[in-house]
């Protein structure tokens, strides 16, 4: 387990994206409405909302695609990054970035 996703189930618009970059098939659409009537992204492993899913590579595919910003990622403190010529040394925890421009 080398990261953890969040999603805004709120803000999300249920349009799919995420669900088709995911390496590992840990997001789905969910079958319950959001207040504004949107079908969002939940994650698999998960029967609610707003939960942090256990099957995440930390890629951040989901995040980078998602037209809502509503997916933040998270990466755990211990895991060992392995650079060419460089010794190991261990990876910090990615930082919400805001995406507005």
């Amino acid at each position: 387990m080398a990261g953890k996703i969040k999603i805004d189930t709120e803000r999300c618009k249920g349009c799919g994206l995420c669900v088709l970059v995911c390496p590992k098939g840990s997001i789905i659409i969910s079958k319950k409405s959001n207040k504004k009537g949107y079908f969002p992204a939940q994650i698999t492993d998960t029967d609610g909302f707003d939960e942090l899913t256990t099957n995440c590579t930390g890629c951040c595919f989901c995040a980078l695609i998602c037209p809502d910003a509503a997916i933040e990622v998270f990466r755990e403190d211990n895991v060992v990054v392995i650079e060419a010529g460089k010794k190991n040394r261990k990876s910090s925890p990615l930082q919400k970035q805001d995406s507005k421009t």
